[in-house]
């Protein structure tokens, strides 16, 4: 094999084989000398690829983990299945799957094989997701857009449907993606409105990276984040929550969003939530119910009479005989 650059990823494909590859099973594989997979080697490493070379006998070469993550050769199934996973995640906003994520499947599926997106597609819509108490899901490719034009700085178009199911048209400078570990949100300058702004994702359809550039603007808090958090905390009124459990402040935790705490330990087998939300009253009882534990509901009334209600709904509802 004379063409390098062949050489050197046919290479690296086989080093990525969690196995050590013996100088002369290399030179074999590749058709070359043991001094040009030397060569190679020292090539790959010169990459930043942290290839281990070992002594004796039975030595040789190599992957092994280093001090920054090198490009990775996949073959067609584990690109397909990072693909699907990844897809999987971003589109409902696991908690933990971050910005981060989206950008790692903007980048993956901008160089999938057209045969390969499709069996990505295929799969993704052959097979129905574990949907949220809201039903809302995202489309991935309207992730990996906007992720895109945020790595970009590309002005975004794209339609919005508000929560009074108003309809309108956006032109944006995309800021930043953020996940809340229930949904995703975009910040961004809203170029008609002349301020910033953050669109809930599940409610953008057709979005469109214009190609026009731009200079990233200061972001009044310096934080998408916090900009987020503050833009919720001023469109909900504050709920001052205060719920006893029946169960180990470890047991609830676990089955609670990490935004909402901290608890209050009380004795062995119960602890109280005192906290301040600005998510949605439904929202809360959603996730109190969750919990898979008896509770108590102290405030704000409005919660206490809507679990009363909700309670009252569920009651007669499996009550009702089946036809």
């Amino acid at each position: 094999m004379t063409d390098t650059p062949a050489r050197l990823l046919n290479l690296l494909s086989l080093l990525q084989t969690p196995r050590e590859w013996p100088g002369s099973e290399l030179a074999d594989r590749l058709d070359v000398s043991p001094r040009t997979i030397r060569r190679d080697i020292d090539r790959l490493r010169d990459l930043g690829y942290p290839v281990e070379a070992s002594r004796g006998s039975v030595g040789g070469y190599r992957l092994v983990a280093g001090t920054a993550m090198p490009p990775l050769l996949l073959d067609d199934e584990e690109a397909v299945a990072i693909a699907v996973g990844l897809r999987a995640g971003a589109g409902h906003a696991i908690e933990g799957v971050d910005e981060a994520s989206v950008r790692a499947l903007a980048k993956l599926e901008q160089v999938l094989p057209s045969r390969l997106r499709h069996r990505v597609s295929t799969l993704q819509n052959a097979t129905m997701p574990l949907a949220r108490g809201d039903g809302s899901t995202i489309d991935p490719q309207t992730l990996t857009v906007m992720a895109s034009a945020v790595t970009g700085r590309e002005r975004l178009r794209f339609a919005y449907r508000a929560g009074d199911g108003a309809e309108t048209r956006r032109q944006v400078e995309p800021y930043r993606l953020v996940s809340t570990g229930w949904r995703w949100y975009l910040v961004a300058y809203d170029l008609e409105r002349e301020d910033w702004r953050t669109f809930r994702v599940d409610r953008v359809s057709d979005p469109f990276a214009t190609g026009a550039r731009f200079t990233p603007r200061e972001l009044p808090t310096g934080d998408a984040a916090e900009f987020l958090s503050s833009s919720m905390a001023r469109r909900q009124p504050e709920l001052e929550v205060d719920v006893s459990f029946a169960a180990p402040a470890e047991f609830v935790a676990s089955r609670l969003p990490a935004s909402i705490g901290p608890l209050e330990q009380n004795g062995e087998h119960s602890c109280r939530l005192r906290v301040v939300l600005t998510d949605s009253l439904e929202w809360v009882a959603l996730r109190l119910a969750l919990v898979d534990c008896e509770f108590t509901a102290h405030r704000p009334p409005q919660l206490v009479t809507y679990l009363n209600d909700l309670g009252g709904r569920l009651t007669r509802a499996a009550a009702t005989p089946a036809s």
